[in-house]
């Protein structure tokens, strides 16, 4: 957006890299709620906003982008019915079961805690995972294996979730052995434009051990699909996608911005994880350090229903994003780690930072804010290794904070291609 056109944040706290954007283009900034639909409109009348973007699942969720439109405002993302698709995963299965069923894991439904022991014994012995349906961060979901050892940590998990009487409900699925991607489908509503698939590296640790995150870091390919997957599942996957954004466009819910949607690719074709009403984290840098287009040209033909695959240009090269973290990320109670990081240094290596949870402590020095990721490290290159090699030399460089080391690693890759192609012949 800097690049291209004024810029006007209402942030939550003062993120370095959002501020330097902002600086760049001559626009202002203000600290506030961003759950706030009153504020965040308020803030965009008062700066004559022309068009605006929600791109946060709880924002979505308290319906900002409804408040824009009542404001008169020009906005690209999805209404709070819009949003369902991701902050109620029962109304999400609800709908797929209508759009393209086959894609659905066996589930069951539980709303009390009763039925949270009957969802999990209804499997007998196939492994299963337990998913509240409200939003979690990424964090909420437990899978049997690397976060569940058996059957009654699965019922006791789900009774907890239940217990705590916030009215929501819980799936128990059968759990899907097979890698996964996501599609950050581009959308006005209508016309659906499909980047890359994208690869996340969900687990704390390298070989993916440890607790899940919100992601690790992520990559794609100079092509749109991962060495573990077909073409037909690429295919699969972009129909579900447009049909999930056609029907709820039947049922009078707008939607627009960014389907972020995840899947699982089997040799029975694609499963779907869930649906993300935004860009996801940390896919969307991959797909938008690929841009060559004008983000805010494509904003407005987004707001305007008039999207085009023209519209959005991407390079065919590899990215790969890698999050330095905290040692205490996804462990326990956050503390506060200051870091250094030269970014200018970085850039000129090829490699683009962006902060998340972290503000500034001085020249180069930086503080860690919450128990979130602090920062992400970005390249993009003709091939998955050069990429990979510019942000771990990067990362190297970096004293406190920690990372995986096999983000973007082409043998982690190959051990899930050849995972997969077994169970094709199985």
């Amino acid at each position: 957006m800097a690049e291209h056109s004024e810029v006007h944040a209402f942030v939550g706290h003062e993120n370095p890299t959002i501020l330097g954007a902002v600086e760049r283009s001559g626009g202002t900034y203000a600290l506030g709620d961003v759950c706030d639909p009153d504020a965040v409109s308020a803030f965009a009348r008062e700066r004559e906003v022309d068009v605006a973007m929600v791109s946060a699942d709880e924002p979505l969720a308290a319906g900002v982008i409804d408040a824009l439109h009542a404001a008169g405002i020009s906005a690209v993302g999805p209404t709070r019915a819009g949003a369902e698709i991701e902050w109620n995963k029962t109304f999400a299965r609800e709908l797929l079961a209508e759009v393209a069923p086959e894609s659905i894991p066996r589930l069951r439904i539980a709303r009390d805690p009763g039925e949270a022991d009957a969802a999990v014994a209804a499997f007998g012995d196939t492994p299963v995972v337990v998913k509240p349906s409200g939003l979690t961060g990424g964090k909420g979901v437990k899978v049997m294996g690397p976060h569940l050892d058996s059957h009654a940590d699965a019922r006791a998990y789900a009774r907890g979730l239940l217990e705590r009487g916030d009215g929501g409900t819980v799936l128990v699925e059968e759990r899907i052995d097979g890698p996964e991607f996501t599609i950050q489908a581009i959308s006005d509503g209508r016309t659906v434009v499909f980047p890359p698939s994208t690869y996340d590296y969900p687990y704390r640790y390298d070989g993916d051990e440890g607790p899940g995150t919100g992601g690790m870091g992520s990559l794609t390919m100079p092509g749109p699909i991962l060495p573990f997957m077909t073409d037909e599942h690429y295919r699969q996957a972009c129909s579900i996608v447009e049909g999930v954004i056609a029907r709820l466009g039947e049922e009078g819910r707008h939607f627009s911005g960014v389907m972020n949607s995840g899947f699982f690719a089997t040799a029975d074709g694609v499963k779907v994880i869930e649906f993300n009403a935004r860009f996801g984290d940390p896919e969307c840098m991959n797909i938008m350090s690929l841009l060559d287009s004008s983000w805010p040209d494509v904003m407005r033909a987004i707001a305007a229903r008039e999207l085009s695959p023209a519209d959005v240009t991407l390079r065919g090269e590899a990215s790969v994003v890698l999050y330095l973290v905290s040692p205490d990320y996804a462990l326990r109670p956050g503390s506060a780690y200051e870091f250094a990081l030269d970014v200018d240094a970085l850039a000129a290596r090829g490699c683009e930072v962006f902060f998340s949870a972290a503000v500034a402590a001085g020249e180069h020095a930086y503080r860690t804010v919450g128990t979130s990721r602090a920062v992400a490290l970005v390249a993009n290159a003709p091939t998955l290794e050069g990429a990979r090699a510019i942000v771990a030399d990067a990362a190297e460089g970096v004293s406190v904070l920690e990372w995986r080391r096999d983000v973007g690693d082409g043998g982690y890759l190959q051990r899930l291609a050849d995972a997969a192609l077994q169970a094709d012949r199985a």
